[in-house]
């Protein structure tokens, strides 16, 4: 979540205005992406062939009657850009990356064929305040706030992680890792909350506190930390992660909750509250699991560490001071 508009940014930047304005189907057979990863890189192709699963017909008579009679499960997702959790492909068009498969796996055990709707993240609530957007899926943590909006279905853990240069033996399991060290992170973001955070708890361990940089973009991170002007940067796991095996240059040294030292934080398929389609989506997500397909998305997005053994509907999410 750098300068440039971030899922969780944009949240806290709606939040600030108004706290609460917010690909085919499968044949009935589970079938195998092409591309995955092999030797750090990704398929960005438009010929995704995306995973998929039959359609469950106990799940797909839950979800309501409206949506099954028109046949598609329309998705908010946010505009490409965040790789690899949502962003285009070579062809400049075509919505790739770890969302948008999770989005076609569920609507395929739904029996639906799924449609992207590509835009800003604050609009995704918007659409489904209204009606035009059944679901979110596009890196949503779970809050209280949200919560009393919207039904959450859990499928990632939300992490972050301090990346670093290659080679680095340094390790952060605590705030006591990064006393003295000299780390960037996005300015107005929950990791920098974190960072100043441990700062604060290590002046009072009468250790040294973090020496927290802040930059532009991405690029000017990079350049930094390759030129040992800083030590690591903190911000989202999933773009650290893809970030390190796409570059080489990079390695994560250490990962954190996004909800803070005492809240595991998680990310969440989201629908109206009480639209009918939370239970079904949560069923959806559950029986990827089981089914073993979800594991295979999030292994060919490099992912495997935030998957979750569970889908939950609803938990305790980032407390209301959060947002």
């Amino acid at each position: 979540m750098s300068v440039l508009i971030r899922p969780k940014l944009a949240a806290i930047a709606l939040a600030a205005v108004a706290a609460l304005t917010l690909s085919a189907c499968g044949s009935g057979s589970t079938t195998e992406a092409s591309g995955g990863t092999s030797k750090g890189q990704f398929n960005t192709s438009p010929e995704q062939d995306r995973y998929t699963a039959p359609e469950i017909t106990s799940i797909a008579n839950e979800v309501p009657a409206d949506i099954r009679a028109r046949g598609t499960l329309e998705v908010g997702n946010s505009k490409g850009g965040f790789a690899p959790l949502t962003f285009f492909a070579s062809d400049n068009k075509t919505l790739i990356g770890v969302e948008p498969d999770i989005a076609h796996a569920i609507a395929s055990v739904l029996g639906l064929k799924v449609h992207y709707n590509p835009v800003s993240f604050e609009q995704i609530f918007v659409g489904l305040d209204s009606g035009k957007y059944d679901v979110g899926v596009s890196n949503i943590t779970v809050s209280e706030l949200r919560k009393q909006k919207y039904d959450m279905a859990t499928y990632r853990k939300d992490d972050q992680a301090f990346e670093a240069k290659k080679g680095t033996k340094w390790r952060v399991n605590g705030p006591e890792d990064v006393a003295g060290k000299t780390i960037a992170v996005p300015s107005g973001t929950s990791e920098e909350k974190i960072l100043l955070d441990w700062s604060d708890q290590n002046v009072k361990a009468d250790r040294k506190p973090v020496n927290v940089k802040y930059y532009q973009d991405n690029s000017a991170v990079y350049l930094a930390l390759q030129s040992g002007q800083i030590d690591g940067y903190l911000h989202p796991n999933p773009e650290s992660q893809y970030h390190a095996k796409t570059s080489g240059q990079t390695q994560v040294v250490g990962i954190v909750s996004g909800a803070g030292e005492n809240l595991q934080g998680l990310i969440s398929a989201a629908t109206k509250k009480d639209s009918g389609l939370g239970k079904p989506v949560n069923d959806a997500i559950n029986y990827l699991i089981d089914k073993g397909v979800y594991g295979k998305i999030l292994a060919r997005w490099g992912l495997s560490s935030e998957a979750v053994t569970t889908s939950q509907l609803n938990p305790p999410g980032l407390p209301l001071e959060d947002k």
